[in-house]
């Protein structure tokens, strides 16, 4: 049976008020009471059991185990709003605690414990932060595209200068970035120096074994396919790495010859075409751990690299994509996957690399000096077609916890 809670604040049965001399609830549930407020707001039931609270608000039923309850309190003795940590040392929450007391008004779930102290929920903060209610919220809001969608989005590049000298700039560019997983900055001058300075202003740079700031040319100064005049295909960079660089920067300075467009392709489009079609091969994809190796020995540069994870990585609680690690030059050999899982693993990868190779998702962009793009390399897979003459590009790595707390700061859900 429920409690049910309308606006009005309610008087709890006598036993849920700190009573001891009787038990607080029959094994399993507690008691159950009707009562009715003013019309007009959101209904709250409630029903107590053994370990945890059920708790129904906004169309939303939650599960709150009474650990959980206890160690979120947000008291001052207990969290400290200043610096927005805790202060109650979780270890020492009694695994077998129960509320002596429980009340609910029109916003507010309010706990007593064993020992008198006292927390308060709203019921608004309590649906966004349990496990009901981010199962059923998106942690980066974005919009999936494949060449048609994007172009016709019309999306404006941002100038370099509103970019670097007005928040107004800097978070239209952002949204444009979280949402497309791309962005452009038109006017920038073309020296490393320059998109030194573009980069820093929304993050970090991300220092790796190609240095900090770097020129990219086809003289094979490193032992890596994209320092040749190749065409590459569509890949994420880093795969190697336990974590992969999360944002990568690009700015041709010169171009004197022909051919040598950027290949953009939206993986996370292409991963819900397959999840729609074959969810059983996105699951797999999104479960199956893979190496990704980088061995080089080039002059004075000696590395060896190895990232595991899988090409699919979503979150557990709401299966919401957050990076695709896909680059077939840098997969290694495959020796985590069981014989029995192998070839399945082998269709599922061959569904994804179809979607991704489907004409109809490649967006193609002549870059040129004065024109920097900004690629999520968690998201967005990127490769060029072959070229001739000279083509130098500069370019960083972006660390992301830094590029998402630029976003935030400006208001953004990131």
């Amino acid at each position: 049976m429920w409690n049910w809670r309308l606006p009005a604040l309610l008087r709890a049965p006598r036993q849920l008020r700190g009573s001891t001399s009787r038990p607080l609830w029959p094994p399993g549930c507690g008691p159950s009471r009707a009562q009715h407020g003013a019309p007009g707001t959101l209904p709250c039931a409630w029903q107590l059991h053994r370990d945890h609270l059920e708790l129904r608000y906004a169309n939303t039923l939650m599960r709150l185990d009474f650990v959980w309850l206890r160690d979120h309190c947000r008291s001052a003795s207990c969290y400290n709003s200043k610096t927005n940590q805790r202060s109650l040392d979780t270890a020492s929450v009694d695994l077998g605690i129960k509320p002596q007391a429980v009340r609910v008004d029109e916003t507010t779930l309010f706990l007593t414990w064993p020992d008198g102290h006292v927390t308060r929920y709203g019921l608004e903060w309590l649906v966004k932060n349990s496990y009901e209610g981010q199962k059923q919220q998106v942690m980066h809001p974005r919009i999936l595209w494949n060449a048609d969608i994007y172009q016709q989005a019309q999306i404006p590049s941002v100038d370099c200068r509103s970019f670097l000298e007005t928040n107004e700039g800097l978070k239209e560019f952002l949204q444009n970035f979280l949402l497309y997983g791309i962005a452009f900055v038109e006017n920038v001058t073309p020296t490393k120096e320059d998109t030194e300075v573009l980069a820093e202003r929304i993050s970090l740079i991300r220092e790796t074994i190609y240095g900090r700031m770097w020129y990219f040319t086809s003289d094979f100064s490193r032992g890596d396919t994209a320092y040749t005049k190749l065409a590459l295909d569509r890949h994420t960079d880093t795969t190697y790495f336990q974590e992969p660089c999360g944002i990568q920067v690009f700015h041709c300075l010169k171009h004197e010859g022909t051919g040598g467009r950027t290949l953009l392709v939206d993986g996370f489009y292409a991963a819900e075409q397959v999840l729609q079609k074959a969810p059983d091969q996105f699951e797999l994809l999104s479960k199956v751990p893979l190496k990704h190796e980088y061995v080089e020995n080039v002059g004075g540069c000696h590395n060896h690299m190895i990232g595991v994870g899988p090409v699919l990585n979503v979150y557990p609680w709401n299966n919401e994509l957050y990076l695709i690690r896909y680059n077939n030059y840098d997969r290694a050999v495959i020796n985590t996957v069981p014989h029995d899982v192998v070839r399945r693993w082998y269709t599922a990868h061959r569904t994804l690399t179809t979607e991704l190779r489907r004409p109809e998702n490649e967006l193609w962009v002549k870059l040129k000096p004065g024109k920097a793009l900004f690629i999520d390399n968690w998201r967005v897979l990127h490769g060029r077609e072959a070229f001739t003459g000279y083509r130098q590009l500069c370019g960083c790595y972006l660390t992301r916890d830094d590029v998402l707390n630029t976003a935030r700061l400006l208001g953004l859900q990131a």
